[in-house]
This record gives C-alpha cells, sequence and structure tokens, in this order.
C-alpha cells in the first residue's frame, strides 16, 4: 500500500509548479482529480510534442484523472464546490485572490469541508506587496538572490537551466500538504497553506544566507566553483573538465601528493579551506598543470583511485542512461493512451526499498469525467 492511498486531492492547478506538486502526491498513492478548462492545462499546448502529446504536460500529470468544467457556468462551479466538499485536499494556483472571486477559496471550501487541506501556490504568496507581481519562474529567480550569486567570475547573472523557483514551490507545498494531512490526523481540522515560489527559493540559497546574516558580505559570482571551499569546482583535462570537490586537510594533502606537489600541503596560502580560496587562481593553475595533461576519464581515475571525491560533467542522457540510473528506476514508463508507453521521471524516495511511481501516465483531456463522479457519489450530474 502507497503511503498516500485512500488520499483524494481536488487540482486546480496548471502549467508547471501546481502539477508538480500534485504529481508527487500522486506518485505516492493519492487520487488526483484534475480539473481543467475547456480547452485543458496551458501545458498541453507546449512542446516538445511527441505523436501531438506535450512532453511537458505528460511528465508532470502522471497518475492524475481529468475533469474539464468551465467555472464561469454556474453548474460547473457548483460541482467544483461538490467535489471540494468530498476531498481531503485542494490546491489551486490562481492569481492570489482569484479562487475566492470564483467561489473556490479556503474560506468557503473549509466552512463546507473542515477536514479540507486548502493548498494555494502563488508567485509572492496570498499577502504582502509583491503579491500581484507576475509569477513567472524568471521574475523569482532574478529577485529571490539566485542569479546574483550564479554567473561567470567577472560576467552577468544568470538563471539556472531549469525552472527551479516552480519545482521548490511545487515540492515544499507537497511537503506541506503532507504536514498538514498528519496533523489533521491528530486534530481532525484541515488548514490553510501559503506557499510561495519566493518565499520557497529564497529558504534554499544557504550558502548566501551564510555570507550575507553571518559574514555581511554579498555573494559574488564565481563560475563553477564553489564560493567558500577550494578546490571545489571544475578543472580543465586534455579533452574537457573534472569535477573535483575537496573540503578538508587531509583530503587537500592526498590531492597535492597526487598532482606532484606534496609542498604544496605545507603552503601557507592553501593552508586551510578559507586561504584557499583566497588564492583560489593560484591553486587551479597548480591542479591544472596535472590535470590538463590527462584525459577527463583517467583524471578521474586517478582522483578515485586516491579517494578523492571527483566527476565526470554529463548532459541528460548520460545522466539518465548509465547503468546506476537503470539499477535506480530513474525513468519508468507507463501506459499512455496515445503514446503506448510514456516515459516518466517520478518521486525519488524509496519506502523500504520500494520507490513509488503513479500506475498510469498522463490523462487525456476530460477522460475521467463519469469515473470521479461516480467515485464521490455524484454521477447523477454525468
Amino acid at each position: 500500500m502507497k503511503p498516500l492511498q485512500g488520499i483524494k486531492v481536488l487540482d486546480l492547478t496548471r502549467v508547471l509548479a501546481g502539477p508538480y506538486c500534485t504529481a508527487l502526491l500522486a506518485d505516492l498513492g493519492a487520487e488526483i482529480i484534475k480539473l481543467e478548462p475547456p480547452h485543458g492545462d496551458d501545458y498541453r499546448h507546449i512542446g516538445p510534442f511527441k505523436d501531438g502529446e506535450s512532453a511537458l504536460f505528460t511528465l508532470n500529470n502522471r497518475g492524475k484523472q481529468s475533469l474539464v468544467l468551465d467555472l464561469k457556468a454556474p453548474a460547473d462551479l457548483a460541482l467544483a464546490q461538490d467535489i471540494a466538499a468530498r476531498v481531503d485536499v485542494v490546491v489551486e494556483n490562481f492569481r492570489p485572490g482569484v479562487a475566492a472571486r470564483l467561489g473556490l477559496g479556503a474560506d468557503t471550501l473549509r466552512a463546507a469541508n473542515p477536514r479540507l487541506v486548502y493548498c494555494s501556490i502563488s508567485g509572492f504568496g496570498q499577502d504582502g506587496p509583491f503579491r500581484d507581481l507576475p509569477a513567472y519562474d524568471l521574475v523569482v529567480q532574478a529577485m529571490s538572490g539566485l542569479m546574483a550569486g550564479t554567473g561567470e567570475e567577472g560576467g552577468g547573472p544568470l538563471k539556472t537551466g531549469e525552472s527551479m523557483a516552480d519545482l521548490i514551490a511545487g515540492l515544499f507545498a507537497s511537503w506541506g500538504i503532507m504536514a498538514a494531512l498528519v496533523n489533521r490526523d491528530r486534530t481532525g481540522a484541515g488548514a490553510t497553506l501559503d506557499v510561495a515560489m519566493y518565499d520557497a527559493l529564497f529558504s534554499m540559497l544557504t550558502t548566501s544566507h551564510a555570507l550575507h546574516l553571518y559574514a555581511g558580505q554579498l555573494p559574488a559570482r564565481v563560475g563553477n566553483r564553489h564560493p567558500l571551499s577550494t578546490p571545489f569546482g571544475c578543472f580543465a583535462t586534455s579533452d574537457g573538465q573534472v569535477v573535483i570537490a575537496v573540503l578538508n586537510p587531509r583530503q587537500f594533502a592526498t590531492l597535492a601528493t597526487l598532482i606532484g606537489a606534496p609542498e604544496a600541503a605545507d603552503d601557507p596560502r592553501f593552508a586551510s579551506d578559507e586561504t584557499r580560496t583566497e588564492n583560489e587562481p593560484a591553486l587551479k593553475a597548480l591542479i591544472e598543470a596535472w590535470s590538463q595533461q590527462l584525459s577527463t576519464e583517467d583524471a578521474i581515475a586517478a582522483l578515485s583511485g586516491a579517494g578523492l571525491p571527483a566527476a565526470p560533467i554529463w548532459d541528460i542522457a548520460q545522466a539518465a542512461g548509465n547503468p546506476h540510473a537503470t539499477a535506480r528506476g530513474l525513468v519508468t514508463p507507463l501506459p499512455h493512451a496515445v503514446l503506448g508507453q510514456a516515459p516518466t521521471v517520478g518521486q525519488p524516495v524509496r519506502f523500504d526499498g520500494e520507490k513509488p511511481v503513479s500506475a498510469t501516465a498522463a490523462p487525456q483531456l476530460g477522460a475521467d469525467r463519469a469515473t470521479i463522479l461516480r467515485e464521490l457519489g455524484l454521477e447523477t450530474i454525468a
């Protein structure tokens, strides 16, 4: 039995943060009723496409049932409210205030269903001066401090390659929902959760917080090396780059011996992690005088043989297609009505050695209306 078996969720979300949240819940066994407008979730119309099916929609809506309702139509709105009265969780990511105006706000739905866990996901939260700013991942990355501390040394700020604000907000939303469900089992009362992409991403910037709040410094852009520890980054080889992660004095002494410079371990410039960071250019030159004579494969073999953390830089195909990823089941094919089998990346946590993942891929638009209404005792409306 999966951890969330028996939990029913009304999913009013679209695009990424909300659907990612509910996909994680679906993996753990929750029944997700995805309410979509007549044209469907926006992600159904965003590529890349395979056989007419959106890859982004398919990946982020696995294990759900689809019900089409037009919330501007009184009968459909009433049906949505009836469903909310029969579920354990409602998740929405409308602009702040929109759900309440529609008649699907937390106060309205929890008055009818006091055990309801109601989760709102937005860009900047349900209150505060920024609550009405556009909830785009790029906007949140720009304002959170993440972009300012990301980029090459001497270069401009950079966003990450993925929509991290959306994904982290979805992750925290699923975490908060499960905590609220545990508390409900203890107290009998539901909860109203306010998850902001801004808050969620800001909370993850631990190194930046250490520099700003404790050292009184603004994080500098340092490219692929660590801002506080050295050598902890990328180093050139004869055919690419190798990642080396050295943190303590014992590891550094081992590295110094390996690269043919044992005296570096006693050099005052490299005596501590802090001084090594202060003298990073000199230390990098010393290491690359060794690493550039080797291929990436040979450099990794030498470093690993000495017990030092090292790695190649892989693309997504290499990350997904290696034997370890296969053994860990990182990509799971799920049955799909159009694609036959849809490759899916499910939640990563193993429970007693098992990795729960949804049994089915994303639903076709509106395909589950009869099933949903019958299971909720609302079949007379079908």
